[in-house]
C-alpha cells in the first residue's frame, strides 16, 4: 500500500502525488491511500483523487502505508509516525536537518531522498524541476522586495529609459542559477552569473550571447560583485552535502542599504553566512541593512505548477520502489541507489554521511 499524507510544513502547499499519479500507481497493481485534503493547496480536490481510484483516509492511515510519498522532510509532529519497515520517498536534505537524520536512523526507516538521486552524468533528475521553479521564482521574489514599500531600495528590475536597471548577481550556474539569470535578464536587469565551472559559463554565454555577463568565481570577484549588487541570488549546490558559505558576513555588511538577498540554497544550509531559514508566512528579515529572503521551500509558492513538475519525475521511481521493493530497486537502478539515504539504522549516502560526520554503509549490504 502507498500512502500520501498532507504536507504540514509551514507554507507547504504541494502534494507528493496528483490524481494522474494515483492512476499510474494503481495501474501497476498498488493500492493508494491519500489523506483527505492533501491536494487542496495544489488545487486538487478529494473528488479528483477518488475518481482516480484513491481511498481517502486520515493522516495516521496514510503514514501506516508500506511506502509513504512526501514532498518535504518529516516535521517534528510527524516523527512519531516513523517505524521499522517504513519506506519513505521525499525531499530530505539531511545535511541541513540533522535532527531528521537522527530520527530516521533511530526508527530504522528506509528513506530515499529525491535530491540525491543522481544519474551517471551527475545530473539530479528529481531536484532539477524544483530547481528550475525556484530559479525562476527568485528574481520575481527579489523584484518584489526591492520595492520601497517592502523595505527595499525602490529599484525596478528593468529600470526605465535613461535610468539604469537593477544589478543582479547570481552565484552558481546550475539549474537554479541558470534559470534565475535567464529570468532576470528577461526582466531587463543587468545580470552577472558567477561560477567556478568555466565550461558551464561558456555554455551560458553561447546561449544568451552576452545578455548575461559571466564571471569565473574567486573571492575577489564575489566580494566586488556582492558589494555593488541590488539583488544577490545564492544558488550554490553540493549534492547531498551542506552548501558552502560563499558570501561572508563582511560581504553582506558591505552591501547597499535596501539591497536584497535570496538564498535559494538555504534548504541545504545556505550559501550566505547571514541567512537562516524563513517561511512563506514571514519570508524576510533585515540584517546589516540588507533584506534576506530564505524560504526553504520556495516552489511551494506556486504549488499547482510545482506539484505537477515534481510528480512528473518522481512517480516513475516510486513505481520502481513499490513494485520491486527497495532491495531489488536499488540493485537494478544505480541512480536510485544514490537516492537511498538511510536503511536499517545506517546511512547509505556518502555525501550525506560526510556532511553529518558519520560513516556511510554500502546500500546493497544494509538492504540484504
Amino acid at each position: 500500500m502507498i500512502g500520501v499524507p498532507a504536507e504540514i510544513k509551514p507554507g507547504e502547499n504541494r502534494v507528493a502525488a496528483t490524481p494522474d499519479s494515483v492512476r499510474e500507481l494503481i495501474a501497476h497493481g498498488h493500492e493508494v491511500v491519500v489523506e483527505a485534503g492533501a491536494g487542496a493547496g495544489s488545487s486538487l480536490s478529494d473528488d479528483e483523487y477518488r475518481a482516480a481510484g484513491a481511498r481517502l483516509v486520515e493522516a495516521g492511515d496514510a503514514w501506516a502505508a508500506d511506502l509513504v510519498l512526501k514532498v518535504k522532510e518529516p516535521q517534528p509532529s510527524e516523527i512519531g509516525y516513523l517505524r521499522p519497515g517504513l519506506v519513505l520517498f521525499s525531499y530530505l536534505h539531511l545535511a541541513a536537518y540533522p535532527e531528521v537524520a537522527r530520527a530516521l536512523l533511530a526508527a530504522g526507516v528506509t528513506a530515499f531522498a529525491y535530491e540525491t538521486v543522481q544519474l551517471g552524468d551527475r545530473t539530479l533528475p528529481l531536484l532539477a524541476p524544483m530547481s528550475e521553479v525556484a530559479g525562476r521564482l527568485a528574481p520575481q521574489v527579489g523584484a518584489h522586495f526591492l520595492e520601497k514599500g517592502q523595505g527595499g531600495r525602490g529599484i525596478l528590475m528593468g529600470g526605465a529609459p535613461g535610468v539604469r536597471p537593477a544589478r543582479v548577481v547570481v552565484i552558481g550556474a546550475g539549474n537554479v542559477g541558470w534559470n534565475a539569470a535567464w529570468i532576470s535578464q528577461g526582466m531587463e536587469a543587468e545580470v552577472f552569473l558567477i561560477d567556478r565551472d568555466v565550461d558551464r559559463l561558456r555554455l551560458v554565454d553561447q546561449i544568451h550571447r552576452g545578455r548575461i555577463m559571466t564571471l569565473a568565481s574567486n573571492r575577489g570577484v564575489v566580494e566586488r560583485s556582492v558589494r555593488n549588487a541590488d539583488l544577490v541570488i545564492g544558488a550554490v549546490l553540493v549534492a547531498g552535502g551542506r552548501a558552502p558559505i560563499v558570501v561572508t558576513e563582511e560581504m553582506v555588511a558591505s552591501m547597499k542599504d535596501g539591497a536584497v538577498i535570496v538564498d535559494v540554497a538555504v534548504d541545504q544550509g545556505g550559501c550566505v553566512a547571514t541567512t537562516h531559514e524563513t517561511s512563506h508566512d514571514a519570508p524576510v528579515y533585515e540584517l546589516h541593512g540588507v533584506l534576506h529572503y530564505a524560504v526553504g521551500n520556495i516552489p511551494a509558492a506556486v504549488p499547482h505548477t510545482s506539484t505537477y513538475a515534481l510528480t512528473n519525475v518522481t512517480i516513475p521511481y516510486a513505481v520502481e520502489i513499490a513494485t520491486k521493493g527497495p532491495r531489488e530497486a536499488v540493485a537494478q537502478d544505480a541512480a536510485l541507489a544514490t537516492g537511498l539515504n538511510t536503511a536499517m539504522g545506517s546511512l547509505a549516502n556518502a555525501a550525506v554521511a560526510e556532511a553529518l560526520g558519520l560513516e556511510a554503509a554500502d546500500p546493497s549490504a544494509i538492504l540484504d
